[in-house]
């Protein structure tokens, strides 16, 4: 579960919380051990040791086959541009271009490859396709990892819907182009106010003082970049710019989010225990392949230094200490609906979750 960094953005491997003297962590957590205060499974040391061994062979084939997907959409959708057909493929395009925000996830746990500058480097260019800036994301997930779903000491801003749920918010974000009614509050805006110099609350509270100069220059590179294929779109008088690289997270992002929104949604806040706020779904080979094996999210939160192709390995071991997982998307929301609907009532409501005794 630990998954805190040392201050060059490595995470650590012991199971003591380490100090995170320029972030709000209570002095008290920060001294006790995650075994302490956090649901840990039973597993052969042996056996965890040999699951957390790095490879690069499927990563490479996994990112190969993601952009001979993306290429071929995308090279459909300029050969129909003017049709009808248009619209399918650029959708198509769309939606295996939202997911590079899945890859880009893995990438920034440093598992999808074994070279450290394999994952920084494909990080760095998903991060520009899913408008994330590359240290808050990271020092971010961190704590997300660290202290899932708890709202103090520190507060998670992965927290994915809010209590009461907002509903409108909760259904607007798997249409396309929903994202853009709440964009003031997205990564983008935020990247834009770090790349002036107005650094938000959220990263304050999460990126060490040291690493704020490497937040606002990356910022500020990652800006000039979207301004750069702004002017190009103008120059040459073509939306297609936009429509390859600007607008395809907003316009392909139903799939990406339907499955993103499983991993905690509806489930219970400030408990610590991953079983009981984090959500296994089994998907099919599909969406699994592009969702990086995300769908084992319970194991990933549980040992996330567990590369995403031995998770379900992972979850073979350790499964008859989990909740049952949902079987796909139709089972997970016939979950999540109703608790979501409850909570947007009554913020308190929690669904029962059967835990193995």
């Amino acid at each position: 579960m630990t998954i805190i960094m040392n201050d060059k953005g490595d995470p650590y491997k012991s199971e003591l919380i380490p100090d995170l003297h320029e972030t709000e962590v209570s002095e008290n957590l920060a001294k006790k051990s995650r075994k302490e205060i956090w649901w840990q499974p039973k597993i052969d040391k042996k056996i965890l040791k040999e699951l957390c061994k790095k490879r690069s062979w499927p990563g490479t084939y996994y990112i190969t086959m993601y952009f001979v997907a993306l290429i071929f959409c995308g090279y459909m959708a300029y050969t129909t541009w003017g049709t009808y057909w248009t619209v399918l493929w650029f959708w198509l395009y769309g939606t295996i271009y939202a997911f590079s925000g899945a890859y880009e996830h893995e990438l920034r746990h440093r598992t999808f490859f074994k070279q450290r500058w394999l994952n920084d480097l494909f990080q760095y260019i998903m991060s520009y396709m899913t408008f994330r800036e590359t240290v808050f994301v990271r020092w971010a997930h961190a704590v997300h990892h660290s202290y899932t779903l708890q709202t103090k000491d520190p507060h998670d801003y992965e927290i994915q819907v809010d209590r009461p749920s907002k509903l409108f918010e909760f259904y607007m974000s798997v249409v396309p182009f929903g994202q853009l009614l709440w964009i003031h509050k997205s990564l983008l805006v935020q990247t834009l106010k770090c790349s002036l110099g107005f650094i938000p609350k959220a990263v304050k509270e999460t990126v060490p003082h040291k690493h704020i100069w490497k937040l606002k220059l990356n910022s500020r590179i990652q800006i000039s970049f979207y301004l750069l294929v702004i002017f190009i779109t103008i120059f040459y008088n073509t939306f297609l710019p936009v429509l390859f690289i600007l607008l395809p997270y907003f316009y392909g992002n139903t799939f990406l989010f339907l499955v993103g929104l499983t991993q905690h949604a509806g489930l219970a806040w400030n408990v610590k225990d991953l079983r009981v706020n984090s959500r296994t779904v089994i998907f099919n080979p599909i969406l699994s392949w592009l969702y990086c094996k995300m769908d084992y999210h319970i194991e990933h939160h549980v040992f996330p230094n567990v590369p995403w192709y031995n998770l379900s390995k992972l979850y073979e071991h350790i499964k008859d200490q989990l909740p049952k997982p949902n079987k796909g998307l139709i089972d997970a929301y016939l979950e999540i609906i109703p608790a979501v609907h409850k909570q947007a009532k009554d913020p308190n409501y929690i669904p029962k979750r059967i835990i193995p005794t």
